[in-house]
């Protein structure tokens, strides 16, 4: 039984758009991440998204609107629902997925992560 400290946790990697997992809470495991830029547009057929950003400001952009959460907010993209998130600046974030979720979900990209990376 340990804690996790978020700081020290981020202060083990630079990259962006690399989701690390930091812990699991039966099939689900519990990721974050450094974000910064334009990612690209995706769904996840198969399950929800869940964003909670840690420091910095997040957008989501949907089709008809794009969303701000700032530092201590969360959303919950339901399943299917194309969006893209950016950040103007580097911004933290954990996410919530059950195991084996690709960051870019059914979309191809040079920013798909590698999946199962823990920290």
């Amino acid at each position: 039984m340990e804690k996790i400290n978020l700081d020290e946790k981020f202060a083990l990697f630079n990259e962006h758009w690399t989701p690390k997992i930091i812990s699991e809470l039966n099939d689900y495991q519990i990721k974050i991440a450094k974000v910064e830029g334009d990612f690209v547009w995706h769904n996840h057929s198969d399950t929800d998204e869940f964003f909670l950003v840690i420091e910095g400001t997040l957008f989501i952009e949907f089709e008809s609107e794009t969303m701000e959460l700032n530092a201590g907010e969360l959303y919950v993209v339901p399943k299917g629902v194309q969006h893209r998130p950016y950040a103007k600046e580097e911004c933290r974030i954990m996410l919530i997925e059950p195991r084996g979720v690709v960051n870019t979900g059914e979309a191809e990209s040079e920013l798909t992560a590698s999946n199962d990376v823990w920290i």
